[in-house]
This record gives C-alpha cells, sequence and structure tokens, in this order.
C-alpha cells in the first residue's frame, strides 16, 4: 500500500535472533537459579554483583562438611557431599574469579577428610548409596582414586595457585596416573588435559600433552569429521554417538590439547557445536539420559559451557 505522499513504504526486515537471544530464552525458561546467575555473570554483563550471586547461589548447595551435594552434579541425586560436586563447584567459582582464599581453604579440608589412601580422590562415595544416581555411577564399598574426580580438581587449584597439604599427594597421584595412560576413553582424557593445563611443571605437562594427543589419535578418541561419525568408535558404556570433539578437549586455544589438532580440525568442531543449538535455543546433553530431571537440569550448564567455548574461539555468539 502507497503511503500518503504517495511513495511505497520500505519493506520491513527483521533479522534471526541471535544465539545468544536465543539462548538466554532457554535459560530464563528452564534453568535452575545457579545457571541463570552464571548465564547473567558471563553474557549480560553483571560484573562484580553478578559473581556475588553466583556464588550466593551455589552456596546452596554446600554442607556443613564444606563439601558439595544436592545434585549440583544432576547425575548424583541426593544431598550428600561428593567429589564430583564439589568439583563442579570450584569450575563455576574459577568461572567467575573466585577460587582463593578461606572459601578454597574449606573445600580444601574436604577433599583431604574424603581422599583415598593414595591421598586422589574417588568419583562417588559410598554415602551415595540410598540415593537415585546414573546407572553408569556404580556406588562401592571402597571406592579407588580416579584421575576423572581427581585430575581436574587438582589442575584447577593449581592454576590459582591455591597452595594447600592436599595437593602434594594428589598432585602425584595426577602425574602417575597421567604418564602411565596407554589404554583409554574420551572422559578420562578430558581430567588429563584439566590437570596438564593447570599443571605447574610446564614442560612435564607438555610433554604429557604432546604424548595424549598422539594417544587421542592413534585410537581415534577425537570425532575429527563430524559428517563421518560411524567411522570413530564409540567407547565402551558410552551412549549411541556420544562421541568427544576436539573442543571437547582444547575448551580454549590456550589449552595444550589445541594443538592435538589441525585449524581445519578445530573449525569443523566448532561449525558442529555452533550447530548442534536447537530450537528451544538450549544445547543437548549427548551422554546418556536416565531421568527426565537429569537432561533438565543439565541442558543450561551445557548451554552456557557452549557459548562460552565459542566465544573463547572468536565465533560470534550476539
Amino acid at each position: 500500500m502507497a503511503s500518503e505522499n504517495g511513495a511505497s513504504p520500505l519493506p520491513q526486515t527483521t533479522s534471526a535472533p541471535s544465539p545468544l537471544s536465543r539462548a538466554e530464552h532457554f535459560i530464563w525458561l528452564t534453568a535452575r537459579v545457579l545457571e541463570q546467575r552464571r548465564f547473567a555473570y558471563h553474557f549480560l554483563g553483571a560484573g562484580r554483583a553478578g559473581a556475588d550471586a553466583v556464588e550466593t547461589a551455589l552456596a546452596a548447595y554446600r554442607n556443613e562438611d564444606e563439601g558439595y551435594g544436592h545434585a549440583l552434579e544432576p547425575d548424583l541425586r541426593g544431598p550428600v557431599s561428593q567429589p564430583l560436586h564439589t568439583g563442579h563447584a570450584l569450575r563455576v567459582l574459577d568461572s567467575i574469579g573466585r577460587c582463593s582464599g578461606q572459601r578454597v581453604e574449606r573445600v580444601c579440608r574436604y577433599l583431604t577428610s574424603v581422599s583415598t589412601a593414595e591421598g586422589a580422590l574417588p568419583a562417588i562415595r559410598p554415602s551415595q548409596r540410598g540415593y537415585p544416581c546414573a546407572p553408569f555411577m556404580p556406588v562401592v564399598d571402597d571406592p579407588p582414586s580416579e584421575l576423572l574426580a581427581t585430575g581436574p580438581v587438582v589442575g584447577l587449584l593449581h592454576r590459582n595457585q591455591v597452595w594447600h597439604a592436599w595437593l602434594f599427594r594428589a598432585t602425584d597421584f595426577c602425574w602417575a596416573a597421567v604418564e602411565s595412560l596407554k589404554k583409554s576413553h574420551p572422559y578420562e582424557i578430558e581430567a588429563a588435559v584439566a590437570f596438564l593445563d593447570g599443571a605447574p611443571d610446564r614442560p612435564r605437562a607438555q610433554a604429557a600433552a604432546d604424548r595424549l594427543g598422539r594417544l587421542v589419535r592413534e585410537q581415534r578418541l577425537a570425532l575429527l569429521d563430524p559428517e563421518r561419525p560411524e567411522a570413530y568408535p564409540v567407547a565402551p558404556g558410552y551412549a549411541p554417538g556420544e562421541h568427544h570433539l576436539p573442543h571437547d578437549y582444547a575448551k580454549t586455544p590456550e589449552s595444550l590439547a589445541r594443538a592435538w589438532f589441525t585449524d581445519e580440525e578445530m573449525a569443523r568442531s566448532l561449525d558442529f557445536l555452533a550447530g548442534e543449538q536447537q530450537d528451544d535455543g538450549g544445547w543437548p546433553i549427548r551422554w546418556r539420559q536416565w531421568a527426565p530431571v537429569v537432561a533438565l537440569e543439565a541442558r543450561p550448564t551445557v548451554t552456557v559451557e557452549a557459548l562460552r567455548t565459542l566465544r573463547a574461539y572468536g565465533r560470534p555468539i550476539a
């Protein structure tokens, strides 16, 4: 229809919502308070007040023993403190620059109290028995030390220049575990990278990372061609299609694992990650889903981390 002066109106154009705006809608619709606060801190310019809000939300999961529980890690339900919950809490504190001081000193006391005879962490302590948990997380009476639980915590504490007596034996355990890896699986490699990225002995960490990179390629533990997933084996016990891609190991360009992959391989990995955003604005979980509430609570965390990874590599999200 012509306007009053006879000219045709300009065509109305609307741009597609950005990945960030779609994710924001998903977060407000589905996320726990903690992930809402984390999203606001990382992507909405919440600043210092936002970090305070994240820490306040995280405190709801802390127990009197200074460990964390209450399904902070959604695959473990129930109120009891567990090393995997506590590692999750430390990653949150690290992401907001609060992994220091008395708060971390208290966490280290908890880690000391639940360590194995080797001074390292089990994945799940027997106190989980009687509460729901993922069927792929067995509860045993005398759980062994696990690189999966110990490596990310030790690496993170070293990266934040935390010094505590617990770290000495736990660090020795991690070095021995990482340097003896021969046949492995993706989550164990991911834990090893988290340790090596923070380990204070950088030449030793570089040498260990170089060896792991060769192992990853020899054992085809990274999906290098997302268009041909059938060419890459899925680790025993993993869900169908539960592959790790280069960005799962090298979450930032500064990671030692970044050198394992060519620029082309990393670009394909990041293209795949960007393309995984679903119609509701969130990212999917790729591990085995065993209860609806777990997927509901885990997807906002996965979404926040996907956006952080894309941004770390300079991919447009806003």
